[in-house]
């Protein structure tokens, strides 16, 4: 019988699902074939029919991940009223550890991030993933210069910044959060975009 494209579709899924829920408890390095298959309940062949390899279904289990994680945040950001609010609104719930969803997507950022640093394939799945997010905050820019909050500028090069700012903030205050507290985070963030654009919005007064 020819494989059903539904059901195809499916199993891959709950394969793909299964990929980052044993990626994000144990970690990238700890995890086999055997492990993923186990939590999907299939075979180590059944696997293969699907993924050739490690290497393929975890630069899949990865992408798959964050198209999710995006949407959410798009909605969520399409719930803000305008173009500041969304822009410092937008990140600054990934800073409250305790919540599930986002405790468990640390630890997938940050394997991400590793094989990133030493696989080239997976640097340009970072670079586009990276770049989704900057395209999200220059909606909100130059939304904010057809409503008059910002002057006309390079809105990619802000966003850029603004990504970094947060990236870096959001680094120091998950790998040492006695020193960076969820407050700190916060506020740090908040200040540093205000100040950095100042020299973009239009003179209220």
């Amino acid at each position: 019988m020819p494989p059903i494209p539904e059901l195809e579709a499916i199993r891959r899924t709950q394969i793909l699902s299964a990929a980052i829920k044993v990626i994000g408890t144990h970690g990238y390095a700890n995890v086999t074939m055997s492990d993923i298959a186990r939590e999907a309940n299939l075979s180590k062949g059944g696997m293969a029919h699907y993924f050739a390899s490690k290497d393929d279904l975890f630069k899949e289990a990865f992408k798959a991940y964050y198209d999710q994680i995006l949407s959410l945040f798009k909605n969520g950001i399409e719930q803000c009223s305008g173009p500041m609010e969304k822009i410092l609104g937008f990140g600054l719930p990934l800073f409250i550890r305790e919540t599930p969803d986002v405790s468990f997507a640390h630890k997938i950022v940050y394997d991400f991030m590793s094989l990133a640093a030493h696989n080239e394939n997976y640097r340009e799945l970072f670079s586009t993933w990276i770049n989704e997010w900057v395209a999200v905050k220059k909606q909100a820019l130059d939304d904010g210069i057809v409503a008059g909050v910002f002057i006309d500028h390079d809105t990619t090069r802000t966003a850029r910044t603004i990504s970094a700012i947060f990236h870096g903030i959001y680094l120091r205050w998950y790998l040492d959060p006695d020193n960076h507290t969820v407050s700190w985070a916060e506020e740090a963030f908040t200040e540093a975009i205000n100040a950095y654009l100042k020299p973009y919005k239009v003179d209220q007064a």
